[in-house]
């Protein structure tokens, strides 16, 4: 019970990432300010349908099911775009994690959608923290979108570090929206806490994938269900992937772990969708699922990142094939998908 008697605070608690945290939190004994956004217009009315003190009951309702939301679980509305609406959620807390970020790939309005939610908000947030003395650190959940797009070669002998940072320009250049949001609002973080003396770390996680607790479909999830919802072929791409409750635990040990500092790549395994493939269907293989790649160009290929400081932090991977098993059982029983 490493939280009994501390308060902390999740932004965006109803998302994937940060329902995990709040679990675990929770389970550990801490208090828990979550805030969810806010459904009020601009004029102060609210969305349909109406929605209690703000939000809507039915995406906070895996929240208040958690073992000890009860008694320590507080809920409060906020708009990343509001200034000040999260003044009240940080207040008297140790710790704030913000989690609260839009992460989707089809925006009709990237700058309305993305890049602003998480720019704005991520500063909206911080300067929240910057007038509360209680708050010893804040954990950012940035990205690995943040880390490995900046033209380098990503081949089989290169490693990809915390080092690392993602070129902006390069981001604009090729329209790649999310990864500009992520990169803009890392960026602006380090300089705002450098200027305000906030104690600030990151956790820089890949695709993330495991078990779901909201009822939503979120955009990591839903990489694995469309393999099995009738796609014809897999993309062409590769990424990182890691389990959720590992990103989830390195946020709480990023707090509590006094010497952790700077940025924290998370990446069980980098794997090729061809290779995802391949364990799905020995884990599953009456599935299903696409047989060939999208194009007939040669497979983007995989690279290494380097482990040394996560597992450093105190995190002890799951492996992917676990991963993608929970994935699957998890989003089966949810409905996103049969077998």
């Amino acid at each position: 019970m490493n939280g009994a008697g501390k308060t902390v605070c999740v932004t965006g608690a109803s998302g994937y990432i940060a329902s995990w945290l709040v679990n675990l939190l929770l389970h550990r004994g801490y208090t828990v300010n979550a805030t969810v956004r806010d459904l009020r217009t601009a004029n102060g009315s609210f969305c349909k349908p109406l929605s209690i003190r703000g939000y809507d009951p039915k995406k906070v309702e895996h929240l208040r099911s958690l073992d000890g939301a009860k008694e320590r679980l507080h809920l409060f509305p906020a708009n990343l775009l509001e200034e000040g609406s999260f003044d009240a959620a940080v207040e008297g807390c140790e710790g704030v994690f913000h989690t609260a970020s839009p992460f989707f790939n089809d925006a009709k309005d990237p700058e309305a959608e993305l890049l602003d939610p998480a720019l704005k908000g991520t500063l909206n947030v911080l300067n929240a923290c910057a007038k509360i003395p209680s708050i010893k650190r804040v954990v950012l959940t940035s990205s690995m979108a943040a880390v490995a797009y900046n033209g380098k070669s990503r081949t089989p002998e290169v490693v990809v570090d915390e080092t690392w940072f993602s070129d902006p320009n390069l981001c604009r250049e090729s329209k790649a929206w999310y990864v500009l949001s992520k990169t803009m609002a890392e960026e602006a973080a380090w300089n705002f806490v450098k200027e305000k003396g906030i104690d600030m770390v990151t956790i820089n996680p890949a695709m993330v994938i495991g078990p779901l607790l909201q009822p939503t479909l979120n955009t990591s999830a839903a990489a694995i269900a469309n393999l099995f919802n009738g796609v014809k072929a897999y993309r062409n791409m590769t990424f990182g992937w890691v389990h959720v409750k590992d990103v989830a635990m390195a946020h709480i040990l990023a707090l509590e772990v006094p010497s952790a500092k700077g940025r924290y790549c998370l990446v069980e395994s980098v794997a090729h969708y061809s290779d995802i493939v391949k364990v799905l269907k020995e884990l599953y293989p009456n599935a299903a699922l696409p047989e060939k790649c999208e194009d007939d160009k040669p497979f983007a290929s995989v690279y290494q990142v380097s482990k040394e400081k996560t597992q450093s932090l105190g995190i002890d991977y799951i492996p992917l094939k676990t991963s993608l098993k929970e994935t699957v059982e998890s989003l089966k029983e949810k409905g996103f998908i049969s077998i």
